[in-house]
């Protein structure tokens, strides 16, 4: 961990990252360790070589298949705890999408608060090509960010779509050269900031999502209720005034 930023990198780079239940069960230890540490303020998740993810491992899902075992269960134990955990966090999680990210890995970067790509990377749906539906949260993040007819044919095409086109959808927040050194930089800048009312954020960003109005302003009064009591509101408030530069230290 530097800067508060707790790196966590899928390295199976020989396979581009793809996810076999051992990689799952890594991952999701070192998001409950990044979630439940006091000391990280912000996670940045990111892959090796050249690629985020290429998603489920085929060869390990084709054994599951051949030996009667469809999906052996892996939605409910990993992947479903792990976008739900990387959503609801309190703090900012940053992904460093380095290269390809397919199928579940292009979910694991939809279910981030915030992504930054390399110029080389590419994002594809690829559930509909071997017969799926979307997992992974995809059909929950993705119309989010782009809407429901672009998430639609996105989905159902499955054709990948290269960095420029997904700044230009919104799918990414910045297209980068270097891309780790600038989601690092991201992910320190937010692990300077305040921490608990990111939080707050994230919680009324996924509770509006899915209320009406009036239940989306009364949540906001409550977590502003809960962020006007704390010492980082109060010492930023008296530092604007001050015309000094706040301090916030998730308190």
């Amino acid at each position: 961990m530097a800067d508060a930023v707790a790196t966590i990198t899928l390295d199976r780079p020989d396979a581009m990252n793809s996810l076999t239940a051992e990689v799952k069960q890594a991952l999701l230890d070192a998001l409950r360790r990044a979630a439940a540490d006091p000391e990280v303020r912000a996670v940045l998740l990111t892959g090796s070589g050249r690629a985020f993810s290429a998603g489920q491992d085929l060869r390990e899902h084709a054994a599951n298949l051949e030996a009667g075992r469809g999906l052996a269960d892996t939605l409910r134990e990993h992947y479903n705890p792990i976008v739900e955990l990387i959503a609801t966090m309190p703090k900012p999680v940053v992904a460093a999408v380095n290269g390809v990210a397919v199928g579940a890995g292009a979910s694991l970067a939809f279910a981030c608060d915030l992504r930054v790509a390399s110029e080389r990377a590419k994002f594809a749906l690829a559930f509909a090509g071997i017969g799926l539906a979307p997992d992974s949260g995809a059909s929950w993040t993705l119309q989010r960010l782009v809407g429901r007819g672009r998430a639609a044919e996105l989905m159902l095409l499955g054709e990948p779509i290269d960095a420029a086109r997904a700044l230009e959808l919104g799918l990414v927040t910045i297209v980068a050269e270097d891309v780790l050194k600038t989601a690092q930089d991201l992910a320190a800048r937010l692990a300077q900031g305040p921490t608990l009312a990111y939080a707050a954020t994230k919680r009324a960003l996924a509770y509006a999502a899915s209320n009406g109005l009036s239940d989306a302003l009364a949540m906001e009064a409550d977590l502003q209720d809960e962020c006007v009591a704390t010492h980082d509101h109060v010492n930023a408030t008296r530092a604007f005034l001050a015309k000094e530069v706040p301090t916030f230290n998730a308190e």
